[in-house]
């Protein structure tokens, strides 16, 4: 059983109430009746880029891990020759960006700061809308994947770090 939903989320003000708006769309889940096609299986488009491409989530993720998730951007492929990012996918994005224009590195961090702190990628992107880079990835799909990865990490490690391990990450690249 395939399922393909918009699930736009914006609006949100804490990880708490973020965290809570996700979860409670995938409890509305639909169970599986077993295997394969008898598994249920979900496509939620969750944001738009600029040139048209989409963000997607796809459940279950490969682990089959509760509340998990995978990321993906449409006609992208990433170190994993699929269309899913990986944590290294943005590290690595940022790493070319800083070396090939480090000035215009600091609003990029600022950018992902406001992100981290629960700020929509739509309304940073109308402020910041400048910030274009030469190398990698476009700033608008950078900053909405980080808001996915980090709410992934809300979902799956709450209890621990949560979103600060990767947003660590980020810093060790961007704040040398």
């Amino acid at each position: 059983m395939y399922h393909e939903l918009d699930f736009i989320v914006r609006d949100y003000t804490s990880r708490v109430e973020l965290r809570k708006v996700v979860v409670s769309q995938f409890l509305e889940e639909k169970p599986g009746l077993g295997r394969g096609d008898d598994a249920s299986h979900y496509r939620y488009n969750v944001e738009t880029l600029v040139d048209g491409r989409r963000i997607y989530l796809t459940r279950p993720a490969y682990l089959k891990k509760g509340f998990d998730f995978r990321i993906n951007v449409e006609r992208t492929v990433f170190q994993t020759g699929q269309e899913y990012p990986k944590h290294d996918d943005i590290f690595d994005d940022l790493r070319l960006k800083r070396q090939r224009n480090p000035a215009l590195c600091g609003r990029l961090y600022q950018s992902i700061e406001r992100v981290y702190n629960c700020e929509d990628p739509e309304d940073i992107l109308s402020e910041y809308g400048g910030i274009r880079f030469n190398a990698g990835h476009p700033v608008d799909l950078i900053l909405k994947v980080i808001k996915w990865f980090l709410i992934e990490q809300d979902i799956r490690d709450w209890n621990y770090s949560g979103r600060l391990m990767f947003k660590n990450g980020i810093d060790e690249i961007l704040l040398k």
